[in-house]
């Protein structure tokens, strides 16, 4: 895509190693924090690498859809066109299937939905769970399909269920179908995401779930996209991981932690995450994309209200 090309020329590093449900499911864990503040760490890499401006790597704001699932069902058209109102250039889609498409629509409709109000579909989160269950590809060929119809760049698994990962070897297990999955994307000329949520940082003796993924996944097929917030809810400092992992966070969720509830989620720039710290190692990350997300709105909050203001923050805060 061009603007995406655009972007690769911009940042001009990408090593090597980088290549890169019908919702996304709310997972609590019991070791989150529970006083509401959080911090992105001291992190001490060479400054001459890691702190370029966020604005010189990330060139669109994307919105995650889930955080409209409450009317876009019922409203796919009107949803889409105030999305673009806000001011997002990128939407990722979620809860595709065969029979039912993107809310009633077929990838090629939904497409050119999206061409008719200036918007792009760069990623896609997909249903994974039978194939984790069986490793029978069928499934996943059918979300190549529509990703390439719709023009999407990554097909990003979103979730795992508890059923298949209950141990350090499930996760070796789940790693390996990861990279089973990125072949047959990379063969469609796509590639694969694995978006978190703070389960993945359940330890294992001495590693954790998400550790394991990192490691025994192949970083030329498979990429991740980093749900900040999740990162947060579970214990781990972001800006750490880029540094581990310098590259692999193709993607970030970026959403907000109410400061009285850590279970709540609210507008960027009104909770507790000090996004600012984090988007100052965008380049570090190698983050291509940022998808805006909110899975709850305040009772008195109007949705679309709640995304425009989200917008505004991270465009002429954060990516100044």
């Amino acid at each position: 895509m061009k603007n995406r090309r655009s972007f690769l020329q911009q940042l001009g590093l990408l090593s090597a190693g980088v290549v890169l449900t019908p919702a996304m499911i709310s997972c609590s864990s019991s070791d989150q924090p529970t006083d509401g503040t959080t911090t992105v760490g001291d992190a001490t890499a060479d400054t001459t690498t890691t702190t370029t401006a966020a604005s010189a790597v990330i060139d669109t704001i994307g919105i995650q859809l889930y955080s409209l699932r409450e009317v876009i069902s019922s409203d796919v058209n009107g949803v889409i066109g105030k999305v673009a109102k806000a001011g997002y250039q990128d939407v990722e889609t979620y809860g595709y299937s065969k029979d039912r498409g993107f809310w009633g629509l077929e990838p090629k409709a939904f497409r050119e939905l999206l061409n008719t109000n200036g918007l792009i579909s760069s990623s896609g989160h997909y249903d994974f769970g039978q194939y984790m269950a069986t490793g029978n590809t069928d499934a996943v060929k059918t979300y190549i399909e529509a990703g390439k119809e719709v023009g999407q760049d990554y097909i990003t698994v979103p979730y795992l269920g508890e059923e298949v990962r209950g141990s350090a070897d499930a996760y070796k297990a789940i790693a390996e179908k990861l990279n089973k999955a990125g072949e047959l994307c990379k063969a469609s000329n796509l590639k694969l995401a694995y978006h978190n949520h703070d389960f993945e940082f359940k330890q294992f003796g001495d590693t954790t779930g998400y550790d394991i993924l990192l490691k025994e996944t192949d970083p030329s097929l498979v990429s991740f996209e980093a749900d900040l917030y999740w990162f947060v809810r579970g214990g781990r400092v972001p800006v750490d991981y880029f540094k581990q992992h310098a590259g692999r966070f193709v993607m970030w969720h970026v959403k907000d932690m109410d400061k009285n509830s850590p279970e709540l989620n609210t507008e960027i720039g009104s909770g507790s995450i000090n996004y600012k710290e984090i988007f100052d190692q965008a380049k570090l990350s190698g983050v291509e994309r940022v998808f805006v997300e909110q899975e709850n709105f305040a009772a008195s909050m109007d949705p679309f209200q709640s995304i425009a203001q989200s917008y505004d923050y991270v465009k002429n805060t954060l990516m100044q």
